[in-house]
């Protein structure tokens, strides 16, 4: 399986498109070109075949082979405690905003499996590494930014210590996306917190970039900027 997965994504590459991705991830070397398209219907051919062996015995020669195994365990039919050993396998092969996001994005039984979910994230919350924090910082914003969970996504973004800049850059996001869909509740949080500038300051630019955010908020977001 794995040699017809590596002729399939040779040939489904294109120069254009990965010099295009190869500007958006400069620190990555190794991306075939591949839209994500493509290899999300890959991923649901893999789960329609043996998946648990393709995991096995997958490549990581490529950047379209990382992101297909994320894409095969969000999709794959299995339980959620085997979902969560895969991720829990996969997440320290992450090390770039791409994989990362795609694959947060891909894990759609959360919404069916939140408690659970929300107790296999905390460790990643905590974490030396700066990817694991970011996909637990992405977790929560994709998936927990409402009302149940606002005071405890916020609470456990304001303990994140960790100078990485991606880390810092989802952290904001979060933040964004909390005060855009709940502000009443993000506010006062806005208004006392540990934040250092830059992510605070992020935060800031990120809820004024928003189209869902009315020109009046915006001014008074602005004069919340730190000097």
């Amino acid at each position: 399986m794995q040699t017809e997965i590596k002729k399939q994504l040779q040939e489904l590459a294109e120069e254009e498109y990965r010099v295009f991705s190869s500007g958006l991830l400069p620190d990555i070397g190794n991306i075939l070109g591949v839209r994500l398209p493509l290899l999300r219907k890959m991923a649901k051919q893999i789960t329609k075949a043996d998946w648990r062996e393709y995991l096995k015995t997958a490549r990581e020669d490529s950047f379209e082979e990382i992101m297909l195994q994320g894409m095969v365990i969000g999709c794959a039919q299995c339980s959620a405690p085997e979902r969560l050993a895969y991720i829990q396998g996969f997440v320290p092969k992450i090390d770039n905003w791409s994989v990362c996001d795609s694959f947060c994005n891909g894990l759609n039984f959360t919404k069916e499996n939140k408690e659970l979910v929300w107790d296999f994230l905390q460790p990643y919350l905590r974490s030396e590494q700066e990817f694991a924090i970011r996909f637990g910082v992405v977790m929560l914003l994709t998936y927990y930014s409402d009302q149940e969970y606002i005071k405890a996504v916020l609470e456990g973004l304001d303990g994140i210590r960790h100078e990485g800049y991606y880390v810092k850059m989802a952290v904001a996001w979060a933040i964004s996306i909390c005060y855009i869909k709940l502000p009443e509740e993000t506010l006062p949080y806005l208004q006392h917190n540990h934040l250092d500038d830059f992510t605070y300051n992020k935060a800031l630019q990120k809820i004024t970039e928003s189209y869902r955010v009315d020109q009046e908020t915006k001014k008074q977001i602005r004069l919340m900027k730190r000097r």
